[in-house]
């Protein structure tokens, strides 16, 4: 079961694609966060959503506001698939236990264990603000986040 808006955020801990460990809790009090899950590095989709919010960068990554990018792919794909991509942003680990993170959210398919594409609008007291839930198969809207974003 997917987490609800106004929920506490579940905090987590994971190695982002330098195998530097990146805390939810240490943004609290400092940075709105957008966290973003995707299915698996280097799909035609997920590649498509990253990029955009790679070429729009600072309107989800400033003094404000960290993005942060989690799926089920290894700390090493991570890597290749940021530096091919020129992300700037963290790219999360939740390989191992595989989809920990993931499940806390409610976004892991257990049949095909991957992560749906989920999106949490996290404020800086730690609180869901907004949140959409798409197939693997559906790309998100990045204009929505901008929205969401302006709420805050």
């Amino acid at each position: 079961m997917a987490i609800s808006i106004e929920d506490l955020a579940p905090d987590f801990e994971l190695v982002n694609q330098f195998g530097e460990k990146v805390s939810l809790s240490s943004y609290k009090g400092k940075k709105n966060v957008v966290l973003v899950f995707f299915p698996f590095a280097f799909t035609g989709t997920c590649t498509g959503e990253l990029c955009a919010l790679r070429d729009d960068l600072s309107a989800f990554q400033n003094e404000n506001i960290e993005l942060l990018a989690i799926s089920c792919d290894a700390m090493f794909t991570q890597k290749v698939f940021a530096e091919k991509e020129g992300y700037n942003f963290p790219l999360l680990s939740d390989f191992w236990p595989h989809g920990a993170v993931a499940r806390k959210y409610g976004v892991f398919n257990e049949e095909r264990g991957l992560a749906l594409r989920g999106t949490f609008i996290i404020d800086k007291a730690g609180i869901v603000r907004w949140s959409v839930i798409n197939s693997p198969a559906e790309a998100r809207k990045i204009e929505d986040y901008r929205s969401a974003l302006a709420s805050l």
